[in-house]
């Protein structure tokens, strides 16, 4: 869908307003950077970046959650109250802190913000898993497919997870806006996806030095962000809708 390369410099092009025609002829409908690059192609790239960055990290953190509130919530117990106590440990940790520890142990990159962002977040699929396996696990049928001889692992995926799946797959739903706004957080401060590579992030840091000249280089991507986020919440509604027995 990109026009032209994002990565392709043309300095006599450079701060170009949208609607620009350019020297050879093209026209700049989004305008130019201060390096002559075409800011509609990079931002049309920049939304492969965010939107790949927040699909892995929604996938792995709600893996994780999933699978340690599941186990929480079954074995209650020690057991239960070992991996919640470890779950408010991993939500009393400040998020930039532990982004500027994988990026100063790991270094910056797109698969290191996906795994900052699936350490973080998976917390929060832990507790509605836990809490919806706790009310699972009591259900009459459980008690008959454990008093038919299913093995604790047979009960919890045949029988426990499909009760806590729709909870999970609704608050991931409404993941995906946060963590496009957590990568392009990221890549504002130079922690996400690196230059030359183009996303929202780091094209809105590029944009603050011309917020006097340059207004579009800073106010597209934002409108981007504000667009996705805002789809993705409408997304997240109508599966939670979807899903919810009460509501149909």
């Amino acid at each position: 869908m990109a026009p032209r390369n994002p990565l392709a410099q043309t300095l006599v092009d450079r701060l170009m307003p949208p609607g620009t025609r350019g020297t050879h002829g093209e026209v700049f409908w989004v305008g130019t950077d201060g390096l002559g690059r075409d800011a509609l192609s990079r931002l049309i790239y920049g939304a492969r970046a965010s939107l790949v960055v927040a699909s892995l990290a929604v996938a792995c953190s709600g893996a994780l959650g999933l699978f340690l509130g599941l186990a929480a919530g079954y074995y209650r117990g020690w057991v239960g109250a070992v991996l919640m106590r470890f779950v408010d440990i991993v939500l009393s940790i400040p998020f930039l802190l532990i982004a500027i520890a994988v990026v100063a142990a790991l270094g910056p990159g797109l698969e290191h913000t996906v795994l900052v962002l699936g350490l973080t977040r998976w917390p929060r699929y832990a507790r509605v898993a836990f809490a919806q396996t706790l009310a699972g696990r009591s259900r009459e049928f459980v008690d008959a497919a454990r008093a038919l001889g299913g093995t604790d692992v047979r009960v919890m995926l045949r029988h426990v997870l499909p009760e806590v799946l729709p909870s999970i797959v609704v608050v991931g739903t409404l993941e995906i806006g946060l963590m496009i706004v957590y990568e392009a957080a990221l890549s504002f401060l130079g922690l996400g996806v690196q230059p030359p590579t183009p996303s929202w992030g780091n094209m809105l840091a590029d944009g603050r030095a011309y917020l006097a000249t340059g207004w579009w280089l800073a106010t597209f991507p934002g409108l981007a962000i504000m667009v996705t986020v805002l789809g993705a919440n409408l997304l997240g509604d109508a599966v939670r809708d979807r899903l919810d027995p009460r509501v149909r």
